[in-house]
């Protein structure tokens, strides 16, 4: 069995309130443009929200911001935020991941192989099939 170490949300906590500069840096830094990958998940959206497609308001939205609107918003009003908000949600934290916890606390997985052998994709694949379904059960 997989083992899930207990304090995961206090550990989460733990983290975040270290990890300012790098809220900053990611913001500042993106791996990609966020009004061209904000615009790509339109199709997503539209799948999501009817009324918002039919009016086209979410590209229009991604459009008219544009991502200095993004990286200006989420530093001024995260950087001062962010661990105070991931502590203020700790408790709403632990009792959502805790059933995906046990989820992955009570599988029996396929024996793990050498560094590199594809077999051990299939340990990642129950993994994933145990956590979808529970999502679904929920």
């Amino acid at each position: 069995m997989p083992k899930v170490r207990a304090g995961s949300s206090q550990r989460w906590v733990d983290h975040a309130s270290r990890a300012t500069d790098d809220y900053v840096q990611g913001i500042q830094n993106p791996r990609a443009d966020w009004a061209i990958a904000t615009s790509n998940a339109e199709g997503n959206y539209e799948q999501g929200i009817q009324d918002a497609i039919s009016k086209k308001r979410f590209g229009k939205g991604v459009k008219r911001a544009g991502s200095q609107a993004q990286i200006s918003g989420a530093i001024g009003k995260g950087k001062d935020r962010y661990a105070g908000g991931v502590s203020a949600a700790e408790a709403k934290y632990a009792s959502r991941v805790q059933p995906f916890l046990d989820t992955i606390a009570n599988l029996s997985l396929p024996p793990r192989g050498p560094k590199g052998d594809p077999r051990n994709l299939d340990r990642v694949a129950a993994i994933a099939k145990a956590l979808r379904a529970k999502k679904l059960s929920m």
